[in-house]
């Protein structure tokens, strides 16, 4: 063996996460900017939550599968073994995670909501530790600016979420575990499926799902306009499947735990882009709080080019 044969699995995985961390943050993006759209349809065009989680799912959906099938039909294919993994991946995954979130958002107000699921990182390192990780102090560090960043960016929350029944705060603190065990969980699929396969199967699983709650056929019938349903559209595109193709992709190079720590980011582009595009403005704390997240996002990056050990599969 030579020297340069030596060096060269290392190499591979200092690409491999800078890669990783490059296709997480771009997933961050296209999160933190759909959603302002997705705030204008709800604000402005009065379109129901449901409608939109089913409708971005569907389309994702339906642009991906003729793909797959034209370009890629061999990726269509599961083994039967798996199929059990992959609903409760798909149901327990992305379908709990748009439902929590969302009753999250109705009964605590955006704020909260968004604070409360972005407890998953930290979630996620607790997860890491029970099974053997060793837990660095940058670790510990990027997740209290990530936590700290987030709950100054989200500080105007709802003055009725004081009067949440106890259930309702207990429903919004689910949302915080799914999306933990979405991340931790989408590992196994990841190491054997491409990408596209476990987005395209968990989409599908998550759209049947919610069905009964959002039925596609009422949705279409419902009456609205070309322009609410090119913003389906976009939403489709820009807030399922693309950012998760993304997140999927990048995750395959990452630890769960700094994925989640570099997903923090959406907050900051929700904001940012809010105060942009629909006037928002955002408060000095908020300021700070945007950059003590991308604190944490550069501290996640900057600890993982080396092989990360791992006590084998979640």
């Amino acid at each position: 063996m030579n020297a340069q044969d030596s060096i060269s699995p290392f190499g591979d995985h200092v690409h491999g996460a800078r890669r990783g961390r490059s296709l997480v943050l771009a997933a961050t993006f296209f999160w933190g900017t759909s959603a302002t759209l997705a705030r204008f349809m709800f604000r402005d065009r009065h379109v129901p939550t449901l409608a939109v989680v089913e409708m971005r799912l569907a389309i994702a959906v339906a642009l991906l599968a003729p793909w797959l099938l034209w370009r890629r039909p061999a990726s269509l294919r599961i083994r039967r073994e798996d199929w059990g993994y992959f609903l409760v991946l798909g149901v327990l995954g992305v379908a709990a995670i748009q439902c929590t979130y969302y009753y999250s958002v109705a009964t605590l107000g955006v704020g909260l909501a968004i604070l409360i699921q972005y407890l998953a990182p930290t979630l996620i390192v607790i997860f890491d530790a029970l099974r053997g990780v060793r837990v660095g102090t940058l670790t510990i560090a990027a997740l209290g600016a990530a936590l700290g960043g987030t709950a100054l960016l989200v500080g105007n929350v709802d003055p009725a979420s004081i009067h949440a029944r106890p259930l309702q705060w207990a429903i919004s603190f689910v949302s915080a575990f799914v999306f933990a065990f979405y991340i931790v969980f989408s590992k196994r699929a990841l190491r054997r499926y491409p990408p596209m396969t476990v987005l395209l199967t968990t989409f599908t699983i998550a759209g049947v799902a919610l069905s009964p709650m959002a039925p596609p056929w009422k949705i279409v019938t419902a009456g609205y306009d070309r322009d609410t349903w090119i913003m389906f559209g976009l939403l489709g595109v820009f807030s399922a499947l693309v950012p998760f193709a993304l997140f999927f992709a990048g995750l395959r190079y990452l630890r769960p735990a700094q994925a989640g720590i570099l997903a923090t980011l959406e907050p900051v582009v929700a904001v940012v882009s809010s105060a942009l595009l629909l006037g928002e403005g955002l408060m000095p704390l908020q300021w700070l709080g945007a950059g003590l997240v991308l604190t944490a996002a550069t501290i996640a990056s900057s600890q993982s080019d080396a092989p990360m050990p791992s006590p084998g599969p979640p």
